[in-house]
């Protein structure tokens, strides 16, 4: 797999996990959410390491 997968795939990945964190969000799932963040977390550290600007993409902004 070479980096354009790698970031796709990891794009396509964080933009499921800010989904389903807004949907937890505004269901007072805290749980949920919390556990969603820490895939979002890790998600977005791999996205900076492979130079990915998420300025106008991350929706959550934690």
């Amino acid at each position: 797999m070479n980096n354009a997968e790698i970031i796709k795939n990891a794009m396509e990945d964080f933009k499921k996990v800010q989904n389903y964190m807004l949907i937890a969000r505004e269901e007072n799932a805290t749980k949920t959410y919390n556990v969603m963040k820490d895939e979002y977390l890790s998600l977005k550290a791999l996205l900076n390491v492979l130079g990915v600007n998420l300025t106008d993409i991350d929706k959550i902004k934690e």
